[in-house]
């Protein structure tokens, strides 16, 4: 199981600011929270999934106890 903690309109999108999941890779771990509401699907889609800090390409796995984070892009200035 990954534990996903969401931030922002990703929290908001899936309906949880944290989650236990089934998901051996980074797209599993974004078809998965997908179907968690409405407006995922166009929210997770955009989002970055970090790893410690590090940001994974979909196609990287995700193992049991991995800790991801799920953020929306932000706008700044």
């Amino acid at each position: 199981m990954i534990t996903v903690r969401l931030f922002a309109g990703a929290a908001e999108a899936a309906g949880a600011q944290e989650l236990t999941l089934a998901a051996s890779s980074v797209e599993g771990l974004r078809e998965a929270l997908a179907r968690r509401g409405d407006d995922a699907p166009r929210v997770i889609r955009q989002c970055a999934i970090l790893r410690d800090g590090t940001r994974l390409e979909d196609h990287e796995a995700l193992v049991g106890g991995d800790l991801v984070d799920v953020l929306p892009p932000f706008a700044g200035g």
